[in-house]
């Protein structure tokens, strides 16, 4: 199994770009989501029925779950907790339609991991303003440390843990599919492409709501 993600083109241009497996699967998964979004919301009416229906209980479930952590607060972050949430979704999953997950590579998860840091800081600043953020640091001199351990500690935290599980389920299937090839994949795949994928997604987006929580308050 290769870990390094291969490099399918490269883009001519400042003595080449190259794009790798994860890049192409990442615009793939984009343009799925796009795509699909666009298609589910297209006629809508302000009396649901059907498809729309659906996704709107959905959505106002996630919402009230955001809800329920953030309080008066969940309007300005559940966008991006349903956006990471969705992605993570179909890019832990997509292995099962024989693409190659890009939450296995850690710059994919790295970045995740950034996105969602520079959110909670963001927080803090809308929350205490630059100032009481600022005074944060220097409560005490250990609480310096602490800061400074803890902005670089958390992302490290949420890349390592979905890079980690994600990479072991894909290379535990990899093993159980040239083991047994037949009738066995198919069953574990059950559990290590769709139950872990959507558990990884939970515990990033828990995490990451947990943070901004701990931000605001």
């Amino acid at each position: 199994m290769e870990i390094e993600p291969s490099v399918v083109f490269t883009i001519p241009l400042f003595g080449g770009i190259p794009v790798t497996m994860t890049v192409v699967v990442e615009w793939i998964i984009m343009a799925v989501l796009i795509i699909a979004s666009l298609i589910v919301t297209k006629g809508w009416k302000l009396v649901p029925e059907g498809t729309q229906t659906v996704v709107e209980v959905a959505i106002d479930s996630f919402n009230k779950f955001v809800e329920n952590s953030l309080g008066n607060h969940w309007k300005e972050y559940a966008p991006y907790l349903g956006t990471v949430a969705l992605f993570l979704i179909v890019a832990n999953t997509i292995g099962i339609f024989g693409f190659p997950p890009p939450t296995k590579d850690l710059s994919t998860t790295s970045a995740l991991a950034i996105m969602s840091i520079t959110t909670v800081i963001i927080a803090s600043i809308r929350a205490r303003g630059i100032k009481g953020f600022a005074k944060s640091f220097f409560k005490s001199p250990i609480d310096f440390f602490i800061q400074m351990l803890d902005l670089f500690t958390r992302p490290l935290s949420l890349a390592a843990r979905l890079f980690g599980n994600i990479l072991a389920a894909t290379t535990i299937m990899e093993l159980i599919s040239k083991a047994v090839p037949i009738v066995v994949p198919a069953v574990f795949s059950l559990y290590f492409d769709l139950f872990d994928g959507f558990l990884q997604m939970l515990v990033f987006v828990f995490l990451t709501m947990l943070y901004i929580e701990e931000a605001i308050e």
